[in-house]
């Protein structure tokens, strides 16, 4: 059974950084589509960075330059390193992963079909 689960969030002032992870168990990591995704309260939720299989990433252009995905193929964990976090970057994190589909672009409209359960990230100004 495949699971995802973050860990890493926290509260932080503007300018802070925080490094959110993401342990997946039940399969190993084989170059499939992941991401991170964040829902703001009363917002829709959105793609916030993505990893192709090969090795290729994605970012929202909100986070462009402050942020960074990877992966530790031997832990089986994505990570997302966030510097320079703003109050707009507050917001429930999530990570996503496409297991058993090869051959998606992993980012846009990508049919996730395993998600975490969340990390909260707080920034204060």
């Amino acid at each position: 059974q495949v699971q995802l689960v973050e860990s890493g969030g926290g509260s932080v002032q503007a300018g802070g950084s925080l490094r959110l992870s993401c342990a997946a168990s039940g399969y190993t990591y084989s170059g499939n589509c992941m991401g991170w995704f964040r829902q703001a309260q009363g917002k829709e939720r959105e793609e916030v960075a993505t990893l192709e299989s090969d090795g290729s990433t994605s970012y929202a252009d909100s986070v462009k330059g402050r942020f960074t995905i990877s992966i530790d193929n031997a832990k089986n964990t994505l990570y997302l390193q966030m510097n320079s976090l703003k109050p707009e970057d507050s917001a429930m994190y999530y990570c996503a992963a496409l297991v058993g589909y090869m051959g998606w672009a992993c980012s846009g409209s990508t049919p996730y079909n395993y998600w975490g359960q969340g990390t909260q990230v707080t920034v204060s100004s």
